[in-house]
């Protein structure tokens, strides 16, 4: 059975307003269900079951949907006229069950999948075009560059310096020695605590060890936490360097800038060049984050809203220059803390060794589809790869996460909590289930692509026309839907609600992956 199918059932905490008592209507009536006791059995022989399954699609998959009560509306858009109105309380439950959206696939696997596979398709339009972006996208210079952190202390790795597999997914290679050192190397001493900074194991992919350090008592936890949380100024940086040493090349070449006219009608002039960011933030075994991003290279256009190719002179050996020049210097120093008064020197690791940067092309190592697929899977991750998982913490619970001797993540949250005692540091308090970090992991330029909100769009109104919902006939640009709806509550009503909605889901899953593969074989 697959991890989605089973969920928590609400507790009377999760109800809302909107929420009334289950068995309200007699048996049969178009808002009655059975109660909360009842098994998927009683679910599956009710007559309307059916109708229950198909009024509960959309978030069928989903661990934990929302519950809305209330009134749908249709709406003339130009009369303001009422055309019709749909109560809840005529539907199957008396509710609508909306999915959860949860980015994270530790905490919902359908809603993740949505996710991924949004921003998949809208990573890859801008590398390819497509989603409202030009074709001629795929003619611009790109790469994709890994930033990685410094060293906070020895940990234990995979190394792997010749792979012979086929799918890096499921790597079987033999990996190196994690960190062998001889008799006779200084750094094979014992440490200040003790503890003998070898290891001669070779880790498999699974070990529990990965990303634990040969010694607790040595690890800069407190530095780590900072720079988790400095992280996403850092790219923030980068991405500004990155731009000013493209322009200064353009200056070097002579290339001529360009008169834009703006939205209020003034002109200016600007440099003819301007890169494209997309990155995601991934959280390592060692739970310091690192960004894999993707960079495009483009022109600059009298129309501030195009997008258009770099002008000669500028391609993908520029912008891996400005990339890896920008790596190795970019740097600031956070504000002091009692702990530190000349606060953390935030930088990137080892230029030479934290720094990959790869061009993107149609047919090389790296392609569009290979990069945005690589980028989208990381986005529905978060902590779990750490062995932390938890929700915003607060004074009640931190001592269940917290804890100066614990392990690896306990200390990270204990330096989050402690080092956010301060007032200028609240914020890491704040993130301390995240480890520190309160970035997004999934960000963009705004000329880089589509957004995740006009794909959801693309959805509904799909759904609406193709899907046969009961307002497919109503022509999108002359009606407006409102929603004048409540919160009911979170999670499905009963277990066995939930593995009837996740099941039938599932199956329809497996269908469409059966049919997408035969497609594929007859192309």
């Amino acid at each position: 059975m697959a991890a989605d199918l089973l969920t928590v059932v609400p507790d009377q905490h999760t109800t809302g307003p909107g929420h009334r008592p289950r068995n309200t209507t007699a048996a049969g009536s178009p808002g009655s269900f059975v109660g909360r006791d009842e098994s998927a059995f009683h679910r599956a022989c009710d007559p309307q079951v059916f109708d229950w399954l198909d009024h509960v699609k959309a978030a069928a998959g989903c661990s934990h949907p929302i519950r809305l009560a209330g009134e749908v509306a249709t709406v003339d858009r130009d009369t303001g006229q009422l055309l019709r109105a749909a109560r809840t309380e005529d539907m199957p439950d008396g509710e609508i069950y909306k999915p959860c959206g949860n980015r994270r696939h530790a905490v919902c696997p359908s809603c993740a999948r949505t996710y991924q596979r949004d921003a998949y398709q809208l990573l890859r339009a801008g590398l390819a075009g497509g989603k409202g972006i030009p074709d001629s996208v795929a003619r611009h210079p790109a790469v994709f560059p890994t930033f990685t952190a410094p060293s906070f202390g020895t940990v234990h790795t995979r190394i792997v310096k010749r792979h012979t597999c086929a799918s890096r997914r499921r790597c079987d290679c033999r990996a190196e020695p994690c960190h062998p050192r001889r008799a006779s190397d200084p750094t094979a001493r014992p440490c200040q605590h003790g503890q003998t900074l070898v290891c001669w194991a070779r880790h498999e992919d699974g070990d529990p060890r990965l990303g634990q350090p040969l010694c607790l008592d040595c690890y800069d936890y407190d530095a780590q936490i900072v720079w988790n949380h400095s992280a996403p100024e850092l790219w923030r940086r980068t991405t500004i360097a990155i731009t000013r040493h493209l322009r200064a090349r353009a200056r070097q070449l002579g290339l001529p800038w360009v008169e834009q006219v703006t939205a209020s009608g003034k002109a200016r002039r600007v440099p003819p060049v301007k890169p494209s960011f997309g990155k995601v933030a991934e959280m390592q075994r060692r739970a310091v984050v690192h960004y894999h991003g993707i960079i495009r290279l483009d022109g600059v256009d009298p129309d501030p809203n195009a997008i258009v190719p770099p002008p000669p002179g500028l391609g993908v050996d520029d912008l891996v220059a400005a990339v890896k020049h920008t790596a190795a210097t970019v740097a600031f120093t956070t504000r002091p803390h009692p702990t530190r008064p000349d606060g953390w020197r935030i930088t990137w690791g080892d230029p030479d060794k934290g720094i990959d940067v790869r061009a993107i092309t149609a047919d090389g190592e790296v392609t569009d589809s290979r990069a945005a697929g690589y980028l989208a899977k990381y986005a529905t991750k978060s902590t779990e790869a750490t062995g932390h998982v938890s929700r915003r913490l607060d004074s009640d619970v931190i001592d269940l996460y917290a804890n100066h001797q614990g392990t690896h993540p306990e200390r990270l949250v204990d330096a989050c909590w402690t080092l956010g005692g301060h007032r200028d540091w609240q914020q890491l308090r704040r993130w301390a289930h995240m480890l520190g970090f309160g970035g997004h992991f999934l960000t963009k330029s705004r000329r880089y692509s589509t957004t995740f909100r006009i794909l959801r769009d693309a959805r509904i109104i799909w759904r609406r026309t193709e899907g046969g919902h009961e307002y497919a006939d109503e022509p999108e640009e002359t009606t407006l839907i409102v929603g004048l709806l409540t919160y009911a509550g979170s999670g499905w009503h009963t277990t066995g609600d939930a593995l009837l909605a996740n099941t039938a889901a599932a199956m329809a899953r497996e269908r469409h992956e059966i049919a997408r593969e035969e497609m594929t074989a007859a192309a």
